[in-house]
């Protein structure tokens, strides 16, 4: 079986390489709109791309240039494999790729979790999301924890919407604490489901991109999908039910052990939520972090983490994680070495006895 693309190393220099995509279709899939693709690898791996007919001319430093074949390899068989590759694919491949760990981007990227309302393919778009989707298939209660953009949410939506148009659940309920954040709502006009309303936006936002707007508003009236806050869920058994508890980081410790006791038969629960992002008062514990320690180990049970590896938004949003991420180490260093200091003060001196 021979490679999807012919690679040629050009005798000339040991900095160069040509990649024969060998059709105008895929090559153009390829490329990207106004060869947007290639650019955004220009930038990243600090290559020269130029484009020939079917053929992309690659120089460069060696190693920029290997890399940039195998990542050319990688999306040309992902495109022949029938899924479109857009400049937010090209970017996580780079990731994935550079990361080790993984030989073909179509163990990650290939079989679609679900088709958008827009008819695009949903998908993972790193390991860490391929295993997230994976361990919600296979167990009851998953936890998806990590920093914002790393696609928790979004795909255990995705996984919801398909399981219920495969009918394996018949409904879907969503869940997400009313955590003050610096606007009380006594302050907010309504009764409590419109006060609370705001805090369920992202929720919503994710079931329209899912589904058409109409269909998902006519599954809400009907009672199909359920969007409430989790103050809703005490007392209740969810039987056939696909239930999403997002920003599970503002649950308190009783508040997570209300919601993960209602599950019923036939369910699933997907927990998310970024331990580092709480809004809880001082001297709460999150209610995510109480579970993660206590629930690890039990069998039907799964815990996926994610890293600023897996952000799937704009760029700068990984270097905006990983800034405060340093910021806070080195403020966690600071304080350390304060306690260290106030509990070991330096000795006093002892002064000589003057003499009289």
């Amino acid at each position: 079986m021979r490679n999807p693309a012919t690679v040629e190393a050009q005798a000339v220099s040991p900095t160069s390489a040509k990649v024969d995509v060998r059709d105008n279709a895929t090559t153009l899939a390829l490329c990207g709109n106004q060869n947007e693709n290639l650019k955004l690898m220009e930038r990243r791996l600090g290559v020269r791309v130029g484009q020939r007919g079917t053929e992309l001319h690659l120089s460069g430093p060696a190693d920029a240039v290997a890399f940039t074949v195998k990542l050319v390899e990688n999306l040309e068989g992902i495109i022949r494999a029938g899924r479109p590759v857009y400049r937010e694919d090209v970017e996580q491949a780079i990731k994935v790729l550079g990361r080790g760990g993984v030989e073909s981007l179509q163990d990650v990227m290939l079989g679609p979790v679900l088709k958008s309302s827009t008819n695009k393919q949903i998908a993972p778009k790193s390991i860490a999301q391929k295993r997230y989707v994976d361990a919600i298939r296979a167990n009851d209660i998953v936890f998806g924890i990590g920093p914002a953009g790393t696609g928790k949410t979004y795909l255990a939506m995705a996984m919801a919407v398909s399981f219920l148009q495969d009918r394996k659940v018949k409904r879907i309920v969503l869940a997400r604490p009313a955590v003050e954040a610096g606007e009380k709502l006594g302050f907010l006009p309504g009764d409590l489901a419109e006060k609370v309303n705001p805090y369920l936006r992202p929720l919503y936002d994710a079931l329209h991109d899912m589904m058409p707007v109409e269909r998902a508003n006519q599954f809400i009236e009907q009672g199909v999908v359920e969007v409430a806050p989790l103050a809703f869920m005490r007392g209740r058994t969810l039987n056939d039910s696909f239930v999403i508890l997002d920003e599970a980081q503002n649950t308190t410790v009783e508040q997570m052990k209300m919601f993960l006791t209602r599950l019923g038969y036939n369910s699933k629960a997907v927990i998310t939520g970024d331990v580092t992002q709480v809004d809880l008062p001082t001297g709460k514990t999150s209610g995510l972090h109480h579970a993660r320690s206590i629930l690890r180990n039990i069998e039907g049970i799964n815990i996926s983490e994610f890293s600023d590896v897996d952000v799937v938004r704009h760029p700068l949003v990984q270097e905006v994680i990983r800034a405060y991420d340093r910021f806070d180490a080195a403020q966690q260093a600071a304080k350390a070495h304060r306690d260290a200091e106030a509990s070991h003060p330096p000795e006093a001196s002892e002064e000589s006895p003057i003499a009289d």
